[in-house]
């Protein structure tokens, strides 16, 4: 399915532009937003590169992931939101906020969109996260969505020169069913 567009509240999420480059750079660029991450702070060229395949890939048949821009009201990148699709109807989720917006929500409301695409759209059974266990806000946003926390994968990733442990959460359809309910 492409393109992909979904509208929240006060950001939407939708396919990656190569005018995205320079604000992408904003969050793949900043040691501090990647200190975080899966994946080294880029350089420009690097950024570049990345950007024109994860355009390419967005077009595939089947799509492997949906892998999309957090963008704004100005149509500005603040980030990214990701669900790579595996097997047995099952995805993972990812996410990134540009420093600047820190602390006021837009992960959570991403992640809560991504959410509702993956169980409803892609009709998935199962969602799965995984974060360093020096990442609190993002522990603490998992939690509010729903997401049971499952375990520690050692030595999960090597990002900045080092291995670095996961914690690693899950939501199942009938658990997000329910909290939509209570909401």
């Amino acid at each position: 399915m492409f393109p992909v567009t979904i509208n929240g509240s006060r950001i939407t999420l939708r396919e990656f532009k190569p005018t995205d480059l320079d604000a992408s750079m904003a969050v793949v660029g900043d040691p501090e937003v990647t200190r975080t991450l899966s994946f080294d702070t880029r350089t420009r060229t690097e950024q570049a590169e990345r950007l024109a395949q994860d355009i390419d890939r967005a077009r595939a048949e089947p799509r492997p992931d949906y892998y999309l821009a957090i963008v704004n009201s100005d149509d500005l990148l603040i980030g990214f939101v990701r669900i790579g699709l595996g097997r047995d109807r099952s995805g993972e989720l990812g996410y990134a906020i540009r420093r600047e917006d820190w602390g006021k929500g837009y992960a959570t409301e991403a992640a809560g969109l991504m959410l509702d695409f993956g169980f409803q759209t892609l009709n998935l059974h199962r969602i799965q996260a995984a974060c360093g266990p020096d990442n609190r806000p993002s522990q603490r946003l998992l939690a509010r969505l729903g997401f049971t926390p499952e375990g520690r994968i050692r030595d999960h990733v090597f990002t900045n020169g080092a291995w670095r442990d996961s914690l690693l959460y899950s939501i199942l359809v009938h658990e997000w069913r329910a909290s939509r309910l209570g909401q």
